[in-house]
């Protein structure tokens, strides 16, 4: 069964939330500064108030949530690579042990095999289009069950027992990768996290913008600060979005694309 994410910040493209997010660290530094001077407008001797704990504190607390959060999509991003590779050697493996039965049931397993690994690769190259997602998965369900019937039927001749043995932990391992694939690829960093990373970074735009003592904003440092973190989160939600964002996993896929040397006669 195909689950995918339907949150509004997973729809929304990657670029359009960093442009977003950077025109509101300048905005909400802006409007921090101006706040500060008309305290000083008003109260001269308030010039050296400063925030500078509560600064610093905010700024180690927002390079913490960006590390911690960095770091979980990384991982989640090596999982699914990790998966995919797995799931084709599963695959292989499986097509080699049909070579173990006689040449007229060998000849129709790798033919199944055949368009079950198409499937797959329709599968993977079908990026965020859900019908042929699901498409591709029905194909391959098809074939995987017609290939899981042929083999428990050939079970049953005691002269495939030893066949049976080989084969059977293989289609077992090929069928279950799908689901953990499947599960690597639904498990993205939690919305609440960035709603939560994005509020920080404005907050701390805020903060740094109304501690400036300065008689006029520095925009070189600011744009700079703002540039920076907001790459920051791109890198983060593209590393989250596998089929959605430049960071991808098309080269984990070619190891499934490459399984179709393994047909050619």
């Amino acid at each position: 069964m195909l689950i995918m994410n339907t949150s509004v910040l997973y729809q929304t493209p990657t670029f359009v939330i960093v442009a977003i997010l950077f025109v509101l660290m300048l905005l909400f530094n802006r409007i921090g500064f101006s706040i500060h001077k008309r305290q000083i407008a008003k109260n001269p001797e308030s010039a050296s108030d400063g925030l500078g704990p509560v600064e610093g504190s905010l700024l180690g607390l927002l390079a913490l949530l960006l590390s911690f959060t960095f770091g979980m999509s990384a991982s989640r991003s090596d999982a699914r690579r990790q998966a995919i590779v797995q799931e084709a050697n599963d695959i292989g493996t499986a097509v080699l042990r049909a070579d173990l039965y006689p040449d007229s049931i060998r000849t129709a397993l790798r033919a199944d095999f055949k368009q079950y690994v198409e499937a797959r690769i329709a599968y993977y190259q079908s990026g965020t289009d859900a019908d042929k997602n699901q498409e591709a998965i029905k194909k391959a369900v098809k074939y995987s069950d017609k290939i899981w019937v042929a083999v428990v039927q050939q079970s049953q001749d005691k002269e495939n027992t030893l066949r049976s043995q080989q084969m059977i932990p293989a289609l077992n391992s090929m069928i279950d990768i799908v689901s953990t694939g499947d599960a690597t690829k639904n498990a993205t960093v939690p919305d609440s996290i960035f709603w939560f990373l994005f509020l920080l970074i404005i907050t701390a735009s805020l903060i740094v913008g109304y501690s400036n003592n300065g008689k006029k904003i520095n925009h070189f440092i600011v744009s700079g600060f703002a540039l920076m973190t907001v790459l920051t989160v791109f890198l983060i939600m593209d590393l989250d979005r596998p089929r959605r964002g430049i960071i991808n996993t098309d080269a984990s896929v070619q190891n499934i694309i490459s399984l179709r040397d393994m047909f050619k006669e």
